[in-house]
């Protein structure tokens, strides 16, 4: 059946059409489980003119436009395939007056300029169809995809086409503007539907710039979904390509995916042009009378020049083909997924069957941290958070459990006992439409391959697993907890938390510190500050015990120094979590360690200390807060059970999320809000440690305030007395402030001082005679002994 020939001219954008389209679309965006997130210069957006995008997905097709719109208050073009155009339908009618075109319009180029010079963007995806397989560089290195056709093919050049036809367009404009062409220019701009000769002018003068850019979902899921089952159930049945679209399609929108759109830097489609296109495109501007001209040059061209212009159009549109597309693959936004297939299908390269646990987790972080330092490579969030991948060390990585459980169900790998072993499956060729089901390590792996970096960082981090050392780690994980820091202060300082945030007048410093003297002792240091306080609490003394020879870690506390509601989100475990991450740290500086914890830290010491290290020299806890001055501090558990309970049927957060408290006797350090949650699990966690205090058997000393105004003085005692240890001192102090240690009231860091001491005398007489505790302290008596003789 012959085609009836589209129109020549195309109905513009219907404005309002296309505003209610954008409304639905955000009602509707809103409903998926698809997290979009836009990573572009504003500027960028609002100065582009033809964005390209990478094509994975058909879901992805419809999002640029919006977010661009959303950006830029601008209005944009796309191309579709003929097939939505074959027949007068309802949806052939929205496309066209959404300012969607044809691709086999035979004045395509000429109608998207048109659109360009009037100040619409066009979204262009040059690969041409969907990469399932995301292979876009093949075996000689030159970028090329998959064609349904046969052989693979080359990628399109039509948007470098397209951004030379519209500046050969401009050069016109400009070159009748400079012999005063006024009806030359009336034409055009009337033609054009432009305000003014003077807008018309400004529109030549302007660069025409290509925007590359990546999108990339993560994480690939092909498991059954609601659209896929929905479909399946009202179909008669679908076939391979059907179901597998539906089951990647179904997935990117209703379970939780990421989609990252990060935009590149503008390509100008002249990039290429060197001094005979510039002298040539100065010789045929004069004649070029109207848009379709500058398209026409080498198919129909009037004379010598203009053929030889159109040819020159050619090669240099392939030119900039190759450069746009370089750029949108190296925009991809690299994710734990593509590290460990990268690592996976190297080792396969290098003819290894298997890789051990340890050294496949120790391998992917080590890369992580490198890449973070290399400003080319563009990473995922969740390899900027430590939360997300620090865990990797400790085997217990939620996303890196997701991989390999998909590459098992998969029958990729295999997970044997200490070793995962690699299956055949993973270098078998796959249909084109099966690839994304049978082998998304093979996805994962094309995705990244053209940025050879990330496949460089991961070969050399290989060789540095060998021979990495304690301390290497070390520093990379107290990197870690600072980096912790700085994206809970980002994650927390939106305009959602601005009515409590706004409340806060700390100012002091909340950083971890890491103190090393000028001369070690070989001993450290843990210091873990209070509730609603940071590190700031202990800097000082900090650098008291550094002056001493002392190596000292100052740790904060997960939901402190940032904000109220990050607090409110942590629990007593999490507090715990960086206690231990700061004690490892500080063990690869130090053969032997003491720990000083402040009220709620001093209880995280002892909780510490009951793990039995055999590091831990001795436990300072001050002012820990067993029992507190204010009964109301008992009704902590019902207000927060009462908050719960709100949360979960309303959508307030609670009767009383935080509680005011204008009594910090450091305002500077201190939260004035106190999450309600905070508090109940600070309740928890002493409940916890009460139960534990019999089974400790570290040195410990317990200091406390007589008069202390928040924590009761029967606190110290009652510790005291059900501590299992047998070197246990208990330390008063007469005043009535609760922070003794970060003041040094009454003379505490001494008294601490006396506890420190004693315990490294014993301490180098057990490595002086190289024996037991019990053995050590014979010699010291006898040490004594002969000293009084």
């Amino acid at each position: 059946m012959n085609k009836t020939p589209y129109p020549d001219d195309w109905a513009d954008i219907d404005t309002a059409l296309y505003n209610r389209s954008v409304k639905l679309f955000n009602a509707v965006k809103n409903m998926l489980s698809v997290h979009l997130e836009l990573h572009a210069d504003p500027q960028v957006v609002l100065e582009g003119d033809i964005f390209l995008f990478n094509h994975f997905s058909r879901f992805e097709t419809f999002i640029p436009q919006f977010l661009i719109y959303e950006k830029t208050g601008a209005y944009s073009c796309a191309i579709a395939s003929s097939e939505f155009f074959d027949e007068d339908t309802v949806l052939s009618r929205y496309l066209k007056h959404v300012g969607v075109f044809p691709h086999d319009h035979e004045r395509l180029f000429a109608l998207l300029a048109g659109q360009i010079l009037r100040g619409r963007k066009v979204i262009i995806f040059p690969e041409g169809s969907m990469v399932k397989d995301r292979r876009v560089i093949d075996k000689r290195g030159q970028y090329s995809i998959h064609s349904r056709v046969g052989n693979r093919r080359k990628l399109h050049t039509g948007p470098a086409v397209l951004g030379q036809g519209v500046e050969a367009f401009k050069a016109a404009i400009r070159h009748a503007h400079k012999h005063n062409d006024a009806a030359q220019l009336r034409q055009w701009k009337d033609a054009l539907q432009i305000d003014s000769l003077d807008q018309l002018i400004a529109v030549a003068n302007k660069p025409t710039l290509m925007v590359p850019a990546n999108i990339t979902f993560y994480p690939i899921r092909s498991s059954e979904n609601l659209l896929f089952k929905s479909v399946e159930l009202f179909s008669d049945g679908l076939s391979l390509r059907q179901s597998e679209e539906l089951l990647i399609e179904g997935n990117i929108m209703l379970k939780n995916t990421d989609m990252d759109i990060r935009m590149g830097a503008p390509v100008s489609p002249c990039c290429v042009w060197d001094w005979r296109t510039h002298y040539l495109m100065s010789k045929v501007a004069p004649g070029i009378k109207a848009i379709d001209d500058v398209f026409t040059l080498h198919s129909s061209p009037k004379n010598w020049r203009q053929r030889l212009l159109g040819s020159y159009f050619i090669k240099n549109a392939q030119c900039s083909r190759d450069q746009y597309m370089e750029a949108i693959y190296a925009n991809v936004t690299i994710n734990l997924s593509h590290l460990a297939a990268t690592l996976i299908m190297h080792y396969i390269g290098e003819g290894q069957t298997h890789i051990e646990k340890n050294q496949f987790y120790s391998v992917l972080y080590i890369a992580i941290k490198h890449l973070q330092n290399n400003t080319a490579i563009h990473l995922h969030r969740s390899l900027l958070n430590p939360d997300d991948y620090s865990d990797l060390l400790k085997a217990a990585n939620k996303r890196f459990d997701y991989f390999i459980c998909a590459a098992k169900e998969a029958g990729l790998i295999q997970d044997k006992a200490n070793s995962y072993q690699f299956l055949p499956k993973l270098l078998a060729e796959y249909d084109f439409d099966s690839i994304r089901l049978e082998n998304p390590i093979a996805v994962y792996n094309n995705e990244a391959a053209p940025l050879r970096t990330v496949r460089d960082t991961l070969i050399e981090a290989i060789s540095e697993f060998a021979s990495v050392d304690s301390n290497k780690l070390a520093a990379w994980h107290f990197e870690d907890e600072c980096r912790t820091l700085a994206w809970e202060k980002q994650a927390y300082s939106n305009s959602n938390f601005h009515e409590i945030n706004h409340l806060e007048v700390t100012v002091a410093d909340p950083s971890p510190f890491f103190l090393q003297p000028e001369q070690a002792n070989g001993i450290g240091i843990l210091l873990i500050h209070g509730l609603l306080a940071s590190p700031a609490e202990l800097r000082d003394y900090g650098e008291y015990l550094a002056k001493q020879g002392y190596t000292v870690l100052g740790i904060r506390l997960k939901g402190h120094g940032t904000s109220p509601h990050a607090l409110r989100d942590q629990s007593w475990e999490d507090w715990f979590g960086c206690v231990q991450r700061g004690f490892s740290i500080l063990k690869a500086h130090c053969r032997r360690i003491f720990v000083a914890g402040f009220s709620t830290g001093g209880a995280l010491a002892l909780k510490l200390a009951a793990e039995q290290h055999h590091e831990i020299l001795g436990v300072i806890a001050v002012s820990v807060p067993l029992k507190f001055v204010n009964s109301a501090f008992m009704l902590v558990p019902l207000l927060h059970g009462t908050n719960k309970l709100v949360g979960w049927v309303s959508a307030f957060e609670g009767v009383k999320p935080f509680i005011e408290n204008n009594a910090t006797e450091h305002p500077n350090i201190n939260y004035r809000n106190v999450p309600v949650r905070a508090l109940y699990e600070l309740r928890l966690l002493i409940a916890h440690i009460d139960e534990l205090l019999p089974g400790i058997s570290t040195p410990i000393q317990i200091v406390y305030a007589d008069q202390d105004p928040i924590v009761s003085a029967k606190s110290a005692p009652a510790i005291f007395d059900k501590l299992g240890s047998k070197n246990k001192k208990l330390r008063v102090i007469n005043a009535n402030r609760h922070g003794i240690l970060m003041e040094n009231i009454g003379g505490t860091w001494c008294a601490i001082d006396d506890f420190l001491n004693e315990l490294r005398v014993d301490n180098s007489l057990e490595d002086m005679y190289d024996c037991t505790p019990l053995v050590a302290h014979v010699a010291k008596q006898g040490t004594v002994a002969k000293k009084h003789l």
